[in-house]
C-alpha cells in the first residue's frame, strides 16, 4: 500500500498524509488521529529514500574502521553505532582491514549510497585517506576522524593526546625508579605514542636511543618482542607498550622467564581494555577513553549534517590508571 491509498482510505489529501508522517503541527487533531489510525491498521512504512528525497537526508552515516575485532575498534564503533541509531540514524559499518584498495572501494560505495557523512575510526586513515582520488570522494560528505587528521575543508577530528599519554607512563615508571625503559609499538599504533616515549625519555635525561621496538598486533607478538630482547641479553626494568593486547603477551613472556612483575620489571599497556583487567598481574594501562571519543564524533557529525556549520575539532587528554602491573 502507498501514500494514494492511505490518503484515499482516510478520505484526505495526500499532502496532508505527509504531513502526518513528517510529524507537521498544521494538521488538525481529529484529522491526525484518523490518518495514523489508517496508517497503524495497514503496517504503513514510509519509503526513506522518499522521505530522504524531501528532507535532503537519508539519515544514514557510515563508519570505517579497520578490523571491529580490534577491542579499541570495537568500543569506538559500537558507542557510535548505538548513540546515532538513538538519534534516528542508520549506520552502515565497513572493516578495510587498513587497506588502501578496500578502504578506496568502500568509500566509493558509500558515496554511491549518498550517506550524510562519514566517520573515519583509527589514526591509520591518516595516511591511507591521502591522494587525489580519496580526497575526491571525501570531499562529497562531512567527515569526522576518531583520532585523526585530514586536511579537507569539510573534515573535523576528535583526537586524544596519544603523545602525553605515553609521557605520563613514561613518568609514572620513572618515579618508581625505572631506568632502562623500551617502548613497544604495534605497526597500527599512531607514531606520536611514539614521539611522547622519546620527550618523555629526554624529559627525565635517560637514553632512548634504540628502545623504540616494532611488532605485530597480537599476543604472540608481544610476547616474540621480548623473549628476542632477553636473548639478546637485555634485562627491561619497564616496558610500555602501544596497546593492551600486546602487553598481554609482554607480562606472558616475562612471567615464563621467571621475572618477577612489577618488583623486576614493569609493564604499562594502552587503551585500558579488558585485556588490562583479564591479566594476573592486572595491567596499568592508559585510558584513552574511546566511548567519549564515539560520542563526540557522533555530537560532532550531526551537528554538521543538521545544522551545517562549521565547527572545531577536539582534543581530549589520557588519562594513567595504575594496577598491579607497575
Amino acid at each position: 500500500m502507498n501514500i494514494y491509498d492511505i490518503a484515499r482510505e482516510a478520505g484526505v489529501s495526500i499532502a496532508t498524509v505527509s504531513r502526518v508522517l513528517n510529524h507537521k503541527d498544521t494538521v488538525r487533531a481529529d484529522t491526525r488521529a484518523k490518518v495514523e489510525k489508517v496508517l497503524k491498521r495497514c503496517s504503513y512504512a514510509p519509503s526513506a529514500i522518499a522521505q530522504g528525497m524531501v528532507s535532503k537526508s537519508l539519515h544514514t552515516v557510515a563508519v570505517l574502521t579497520v578490523d571491529i575485532r580490534d577491542s579499541h575498534y570495537a568500543r569506538t564503533a559500537y558507542t557510535i553505532e548505538r548513540e546515532f541509531g538513538r538519534r534516528g540514524y542508520e549506520v552502515i559499518l565497513c572493516n578495510t582491514g587498513g587497506d588502501r584498495a578496500e578502504t578506496l572501494r568502500t568509500l566509493q560505495a558509500v558515496a554511491q549510497k549518498q550517506v550524510d557523512g562519514l566517520i573515519l575510526v583509527g589514526s591509520i586513515f591518516n595516511t591511507i585517506c591521502q591522494g587525489a582520488e580519496m580526497e575526491n570522494l571525501l570531499r562529497k560528505m562531512p567527515v569526522v576522524l576518531a583520532n585523526g587528521t585530514l586536511a579537507l575543508p569539510d573534515a573535523y577530528s576528535v583526537m586524544v593526546d596519544d603523545c602525553r599519554g605515553v609521557e605520563m607512563a613514561v613518568e609514572h615508571l620513572v618515579k618508581t625508579g625505572r631506568r632502562n625503559l623500551y617502548y613497544i609499538k604495534d605497526k597500527s599504533t599512531d607514531s606520536a605514542a611514539a614521539k611522547g616515549f622519546l620527550s618523555g625519555m629526554a624529559a627525565a635525561g635517560l637514553d632512548a636511543d634504540g628502545h623504540v621496538l616494532e611488532t605485530g598486533e597480537t599476543l604472540e607478538d608481544g610476547t616474540r618482542v621480548v623473549q628476542q630482547l632477553l636473548a639478546e641479553g637485555i634485562r627491561p626494568d619497564g616496558i610500555l607498550c602501544g596497546e593492551d593486547l600486546t602487553a598481554a603477551g609482554v607480562l606472558k613472556a616475562l612471567l615464563r622467564a621467571g621475572i618477577r612483575v612489577p618488583e623486576e620489571t614493569a609493564v604499562v599497556g594502552y587503551d585500558n581494555s579488558t585485556y588490562a583487567r583479564l591479566c594476573e598481574p592486572e595491567l596499568t594501562s592508559v585510558d584513552n577513553k574511546p566511548e567519549q571519543v564515539a560520542l563526540l564524533c557522533v555530537q560532532l557529525l550531526q551537528s554538521r549534517i543538521e545544522h551545517g556549520e562549521d565547527y572545531s575539532s577536539v582534543t581530549l587528554q589520557p588519562e594513567l590508571v595504575q594496577r598491579q602491573s607497575s
